[in-house]
């Protein structure tokens, strides 16, 4: 068998032992199984409500491309027999979601129809099949029911899933794309944090990573969101970026741009992280030999569930995994945090570039994602 042919078959395989793992109330050696007695003796229905919010930013965020102020969001509430499940769906502009594409997909969103949230994968198959696309307005879905499952069963859902919660890694802080002064500026605010993800891409690269390295020798994270355009250039910038203590690349060329990126993975010195160019689950295996490793982002995969299982194929895959967050309340960041324990780097910042958050969850403590033991996705609302 050759050994493209063993690489397909590998992928395939990936694939579709993702589709069998179990999370919410799934057991593990020496541990008692799990039961749902509220869920199985309850004659409840499960009642959705949302509204859209505005996030504010701290500071202009300017990214290869773009820049903003706010971010568009959905809060979600699921209410079961007296108890709630706080939900989130996050629109930055590349998505191509809004309030009202959310709004809209969540109006047709009937789930009075089930009487066990237990049930994830059948709830969750049948908002998937609602429409297509839509990934953030379905996270917040999932989001919420992970977060009404574990309050049921009074667990955080790390200890439901068997995670560690001490081996939690470090997360970046993000330095946009600014003039020197700024940047230098941001880096030194974010001082209590061990490592820091850069934005590159608006044509001052060398200036960022020089003005972030005149005050600070932390490792960095860099992510140029599509910004370079030749694949020999951007060859050259990754073996400097190496020389600058760079940890990884984050999404270099155009997401369409498949052979050059291809052949910058296979000479890079650096890890290249696939990000835009990464959405669903059923595109994973597809990028083994183009990317180094992933972004998952809950606002993409649809939520915790696949984004669950995109870790399991990845790791399958021999591909590196990073967990990231859009801009975010700690509603869908701490929901992302309890998957963080898994993964290689995580990026678990957004609550912390906005002025607005409405909930208090997951901390960061000496720049290392800290998780609670509050049940559920590990949060409380502060405000309303």
């Amino acid at each position: 068998m050759n050994s493209g042919r063993r690489s397909f078959l590998k992928s395939a395989g990936a694939v579709s032992l993702a589709t069998a793992i179990p999370l919410v109330g799934c057991t593990t050696p020496g541990n008692p199984p799990v039961s749902t007695p509220r869920a199985q003796m309850g004659k409840g229905r499960m009642k959705l409500s949302f509204s859209p919010y505005e996030l504010q930013l701290k500071h202009t965020f300017t990214v290869a491309g773009n820049s903003r102020n706010t971010t568009p969001v959905v809060l979600t509430e699921i209410e079961y027999e007296g108890v709630t499940g706080y939900g989130e769906a996050s629109m930055p502009p590349y998505l191509g979601e809004s309030q009202e594409s959310v709004t809209g997909f969540l109006q047709r969103v009937n789930l009075e129809q089930f009487t066990d949230p237990f049930m994830l994968d059948e709830i969750l198959a049948y908002v998937d099949s609602l429409a297509e696309g839509n990934s953030a307005a379905k996270a917040c879905v999932d989001i919420a029911l992970h977060d009404l499952t574990g309050k049921l069963l009074d667990q955080p859902l790390y200890r439901l899933w068997g995670i560690n919660p001490r081996n939690t890694p470090m997360t970046s802080f993000t330095i946009g794309i600014d003039t020197a002064e700024v940047v230098k500026a941001k880096t030194i605010e974010a001082d209590r944090f061990k490592v820091l993800k850069v934005k590159l891409g608006g044509g001052n690269d060398r200036e960022m990573i020089s003005t972030v390295r005149s005050v600070t020798s932390v490792p960095i994270y860099v992510d140029v969101n599509q910004g370079w355009k030749d694949k020999h250039e951007s060859l050259e910038m990754v073996y400097w970026l190496k020389e600058q203590g760079v940890i990884f690349v984050e999404q270099p060329l155009s997401k369409t741009a498949i052979d050059e990126m291809a052949w910058l993975t296979e000479r890079s010195p650096l890890p290249i992280i696939a990000d835009e160019a990464f959405q669903r689950l059923s595109g994973l295996a597809a990028l083994k030999g183009v990317y180094s490793g992933i972004n998952i982002k809950l606002m993409k995969s649809t939520g915790l569930r696949e984004a669950h299982k995109m870790i399991t194929v990845a790791r399958a895959l021999d591909m590196k995994v990073m967990i990231g967050c859009m801009t975010e309340t700690s509603c869908a960041v701490s929901a992302a945090s309890q998957l963080s324990p898994l993964v290689d780097w995580a990026d678990l910042d957004g609550n912390l570039l906005i002025s607005n958050d409405l909930y208090e969850g997951v901390k960061v403590v000496d720049g290392k994602v800290t998780l609670n033991e509050l049940p559920g996705i590990g949060i409380k609302k502060t405000a309303s």
